[in-house]
């Protein structure tokens, strides 16, 4: 039987997380940088980015070179904080169509859902949890695999394939809300639907390649993409 591996993005695809990874990263930042209390990486591109290279980005804005313990040793802060910041993050929300759509599918014989997400393992359930969809995804891949965007959907490509031993035939399904997961996407060798509910407008994703752009993933060409 033909199978689609379906690798979902999270933060501005599947939900809003208000705020918290943010907030979370900064104090961890701030604790490495040993107590500094006023750090802000408002400057710092979240969007389509994994969590090491923000991470990176946040030593170099304030002049500190990111050896990769540091950069570990933040990652590790960071999960400890989320948790706290989820809870309190108000403005965090499941977006319109996630829960639906990732109900039909998780029933389908022929879908497998897994993640493609530049967060870490830990810090992608976290926020898959705060809105009850962490059920839904036994696999992925994380940017606790690799830095590069690409890697990440290669690492859980692979995963994914581990999943559908014995199908006759398999592709792949990328669904993102930014240029970067539509670049990775290419680099696997698979589709992506595009949604607008992160931080890039229809026509910069539709500009940077995506075979299918919708607002929402309540649109029914999403499902479509896996007919």
């Amino acid at each position: 039987m033909p199978a689609t591996i379906a690798l979902f993005d999270i933060d501005g695809t599947l939900l809003r997380a208000g705020g918290a990874g943010r907030r979370a990263l900064e104090r961890a930042v701030g604790e490495a940088l040993g107590g500094r209390e006023e750090v802000s990486l408002a400057s710092v591109e979240f969007a389509g980015r994994t969590d090491p290279w923000i991470v990176r980005s946040a030593f170099t804005q304030y002049g500190v070179t990111p050896e990769d313990s540091l950069v570990d040793e933040v990652l590790r802060r960071y999960v400890s904080h989320l948790p706290e910041q989820l809870a309190l993050a108000e403005a965090f929300e499941v977006l319109p169509g996630v829960t639906a759509l990732l109900g039909v599918l998780f029933e389908r014989d022929d879908v497998v859902l897994g993640l493609g997400t530049g967060n870490t393992e830990t810090a992608a359930y976290a926020k898959l949890a705060r809105g009850q969809l962490d059920a839904f995804f036994s696999f992925g891949g994380f940017g606790s695999d690799h830095s590069e965007r690409p890697r990440v959907l290669r690492a859980g490509l692979e995963r994914g394939l581990r999943k559908v031993q014995g199908s006759t035939e398999v592709r792949a399904v990328v669904i993102g809300d930014t240029p970067h997961d539509i670049g990775a996407a290419r680099a696997i060798g698979a589709p992506c639907v595009a949604v607008s509910t992160g931080s890039f407008d229809a026509d910069t994703l539709r500009a940077a390649g995506a075979e299918a752009v919708v607002e929402t993933l309540e649109a029914p060409e999403v499902l479509a993409a896996f007919d």
